[in-house]
């Protein structure tokens, strides 16, 4: 069974950093595609970053880019998300997710953390 956890979010000041932690147990980890997602009150669940699978090609939206890092450190079956320089519409409960596919962008996550509020003061 997949089991993801996730971990790190919290209630920051605007300009300030986060990083974000998942947890990942019961799949080949270094075959998966990764990806972090966030859903802010009222709005619809957007993409924020994402690396595929076998290639390694790492996406990120346009409103985190250059300000978000995805990583991984594969020997610990977890997965990250740096968030630096952070803005009050960064609030959004983050959730990660795995699946395969080697277009990041267009994998059917199957699996899904719990999720974690990350809250930006302005």
């Amino acid at each position: 069974e997949v089991q993801l956890v996730e971990s790190g979010g919290g209630l920051v000041q605007a300009g300030g950093s986060l990083r974000l932690s998942c947890a990942a147990s019961g799949f080949t980890f270094d075959d998966a595609a990764i990806g972090w997602f966030r859903q802010a009150p009222g709005k619809e669940l957007e993409g924020v970053s994402c690396r595929a699978s076998h290639n390694g090609s790492i996406w990120y939206a346009d409103s985190v880019k250059g300000r978000f890092t995805i990583s991984s450190d594969n020997a610990k079956n977890t997965f990250f998300l740096q968030m630096n320089s952070l803005k009050p519409e960064d609030t959004a409960v983050y959730s990660c997710a795995v699946g395969y596919g080697s277009v990041c962008t267009v994998v059917p996550y199957a699996s899904w953390g719990q999720g974690t509020q990350v809250t930006v003061s302005s």
